[in-house]
Formats: C-alpha cells, sequence, structure tokens
C-alpha cells in the first residue's frame, strides 16, 4: 500500500511540475476560447439569416413577374 501512495505522490508532483498551465490558466483560456466559438457561431447564423433573407427576397420577385406575365399586367402599366 505503501508503494501505491508514494507512486501517487511521485505521478501528482510530476503533473504539476510538468503541467503547462494552472487550473485557472486553463478555465480562463477555456472560456476565452468557447466565447470566440460562441462568436463565430453568431457570425455564421447571421450570415445564414441575410442569405435567407436574400434568397426569399429574389423569390417574390420573381413570383410577382411570373405572376404578372400570367396575368399579362406589368409594374408599368399599374
Amino acid at each position: 500500500m505503501k508503494s501505491f501512495f508514494a507512486g501517487l505522490g511521485i505521478g501528482v508532483g510530476l503533473g504539476l511540475l510538468f503541467a503547462p498551465l494552472s487550473g485557472e490558466e486553463t478555465r480562463d483560456r477555456i472560456s476565452r476560447h468557447a466565447e470566440d466559438l460562441a462568436d463565430t457561431a453568431r457570425g455564421l447564423v447571421d450570415q445564414g439569416r441575410e442569405r435567407v433573407r436574400n434568397t426569399v427576397s429574389a423569390f417574390r420577385g420573381k413570383a410577382s413577374e411570373f405572376a404578372n406575365e400570367a396575368t399579362g399586367t406589368s409594374p408599368a402599366n399599374k
């Protein structure tokens, strides 16, 4: 049992000695990375919304043109 605890102590000590960052620094880094990912996701959602708006607007324009051609009217004749 002594060997187990001695090995555990040595492992923990070496882990702390060679750890690249402290716990607080690691949490801060993870938090910043999560915020960056959230900002990127928001940007992608905004781009998607804009593309959908543009597509819907173009579709409405084409549908209006088609309806005018089908009824024999044009926006200039209204």
